[in-house]
């Protein structure tokens, strides 16, 4: 299609409004609840401008880009308004468009108040297609909005442009990380730090992260773990014209029983304080009246006719709005909802600690004297302490790092044996891998001890960038022994990768001259000088198939393993041999 065909496709859709709007839901994990709707547009079905990359290329060429967008939003405002869709209308804008001289500051006001929708429901996502120069009038643009209620957020973050300097002029209130970082992260170290460290930035800049592209389950599942709250995703929804409305039925279950990395894999149930909550129209001075007889009582929830979480209230809080002249007496037979905050977290009970820890780190305005809700199936069930949380969590590290190897920190021969009876309890199909390093009793007694700490240091570093968090397992039984349990899926392929990245990290902890060489000199057992080969891996694989915890224990399972080493080290350099276990 020439140009001027374009052109001339764009004129007809400006002229005559002809765009469909579809709304991809946003969800959390944490409430197990929509959080809204991102708006996006299609041109006209069949047409050559159907797909928004012609469609929004041929206006940004042809300088017309802010008039498409306003339109975009027109359609969008509309059908959001008449679906009657519930939590936050997320609408795409170019940052470009905000520059161009046919840019008029207000419209999107304007078009709210015509659908009355209110601003604080609207957040202005920014996706940046083109370098941004201006960042001075690109700032004060956004305060507009800002001053006005609306929330900005900076979209396919790690692929713009200038992504990075925009999040740190901008402060937006969401950051989606683009869904390259996303896809296969439950297979890929190098994507899952990249994900960490962004979590560490929006904890430091107060912003929410949301993680879209997410595809399947495992990818799911891995954010969940890492502590990622908010989710977009073909997994969880579609774009659709007529989006789903619950959120329960669209997530997925994390399964935790799956999960070999931790020791406690239990739900919040330790956590639970089975409190009373209010409903919404509960006069404020009952709510007063509770607090008052319990003096121990922090906060209350406060529900809605479903038995769902819509607010909380916190005793300092209240106390602080009724510390005002005359608020008493204003405010004794107001509903609660006029001074609950919507500002709470509520999780389901099936998370885990760790789960509930981090999105409770992750809160920039949560105080340890704050309360928080756990949930069933969405529903109310109590309350949870956040110094509850960290005394746990607190417990659980001292208990990690009693059994931990003091050198690589990694889970020591206690955790290996939970770990491998959990397996086996679970019934489930994996790999138990022993690991273990050639030639490297010589080698620590030619280069010392401290060069042989840094090579068992690198070989755990490889190990863990070879694991799924979610699913699998790495300890240091000691010395050069390590212990991993992966999945049956690619167990083969990461074993491989493990070789190789190994092999590659080993080459700066040589001489020149036996790296040239491929071998260095030292002292056998016998005290008379020998020839060895570069360091390489010896691994031993158990393949264990379902079920076969009815006939083997944790010891002979690790016995199993210590076997398969053994026969793969007769074998000279790097060497795998593989045992079934049935």
């Amino acid at each position: 299609m020439t140009v001027t065909e374009q052109l001339s496709a764009l004129d007809q859709i400006l002229a005559h409004g002809d765009l469909h709007c579809l709304f991809q839901p946003i969800l959390s994990l944490s409430e197990r609840r929509l959080v809204g709707y991102e708006a996006l547009t299609r041109g006209p079905s069949n047409g050559p401008l159907h797909s928004p990359l012609p469609l929004f290329s041929i206006a940004r060429s042809s300088g017309r880009l802010s008039q498409l967008e306003l339109l975009c939003r027109r359609k969008a405002c509309a059908r959001f308004r008449d679906l009657k869709l519930e939590g936050k209308l997320f609408l795409n804008v170019s940052p470009e468009s905000l520059l161009e001289p046919t840019h008029q500051p207000g419209r999107t006001l304007q078009l709210l108040q015509t659908f009355g929708i209110s601003p604080s429901d609207v957040v202005i996502e920014l996706t940046e297609q083109t370098p941004i120069e201006d960042f001075t009038l690109l700032d004060t643009a956004l305060h507009h909005y800002r001053a006005m209620g609306f929330s900005i957020a900076l979209d396919d973050l790690g692929a713009g442009y200038s992504s990075l300097r925009l999040w740190s002029e901008l402060r937006p209130d969401y950051v989606k990380i683009d869904r390259h970082f996303i896809e296969g992260i439950h297979l890929d170290a190098v994507k899952r730090e990249f994900v960490g460290s962004i979590l560490k930035m929006a904890h430091a800049s107060r912003a929410q992260v949301i993680a879209e592209g997410i595809e399947i389950p495992e990818e799911l599942a891995v954010l969940s773990e890492m502590g990622v709250d908010l989710v977009q995703g073909y997994l969880l929804g579609r774009p659709n014209e007529t989006p789903p409305r619950d959120a329960r039925a669209l997530l997925p279950e994390v399964d935790n029983a799956g999960t070999l990395l931790t020791e406690d894999q239990s739900d919040l149930e330790p956590l639970l304080l089975e409190q009373p909550a209010m409903r919404d129209s509960t006069p404020i001075g009952d709510v007063l009246e509770a607090f008052r007889a319990q003096a121990n009582l922090n906060s209350l929830a406060v529900l809605d006719r479903d038995d769902q979480p819509v607010g909380i209230v916190h005793r300092h809080a209240l106390s602080d709005a009724l510390l005002k002249p005359f608020a008493p007496e204003l405010y004794a037979r107001k509903p609660i909802s006029r001074l609950m905050s919507d500002d709470f977290l509520a999780v389901e009970r099936s998370q885990s600690l760790q789960q509930v820890s981090r999105l409770l780190t992750s809160r920039a305005r949560q105080r340890i004297e704050e309360d928080f809700i756990i949930t069933l199936n969405g529903r109310y069930l109590g309350l949870g302490r956040v110094i509850d949380v960290l005394k746990l969590i607190t417990e659980q590290k001292i208990r990690q790092a009693r059994h931990a190897n003091p050198l690589t920190l990694l889970p020591g021969n206690v955790p290996i044996q939970q770990c491998l009876s959990r397996l086996l309890q679970q019934g489930r199909e994996a790999v138990v891998c022993y690991v273990d390093i050639d030639s490297f009793k010589p080698f620590n007694d030619l280069y010392g001890y401290a060069r042989g700490d840094e090579v068992l240091l690198c070989l755990a570093q490889c190990l863990g960038e070879r694991v799924d968090p979610t699913r699998d397992f790495v300890g240091h039984i000691g010395g050069d022994d390590f212990m991993l349990v992966l999945g049956t899926q690619d167990w083969r392929e990461r074993l491989n990768h493990l070789l190789e990245d190994f092999q590659g990290q080993c080459r700066r902890f040589y001489s020149r001259e036996h790296l040239d060489a491929g071998c260095f000199v030292a002292h056998n057992r016998q005290g008379r000088r020998e020839e060895y080969p570069l360091l390489s891996l010896s691994i031993g694989v158990v393949h264990v198939k379902s079920g076969a915890g009815q006939r083997l224990d944790a010891s002979q399972l690790a016995g199993l393993a210590s076997e398969a080493k053994r026969h793969a080290k007769n074998m000279p350099g790097y060497s795998l041999h593989i045992l079934t276990a049935e």
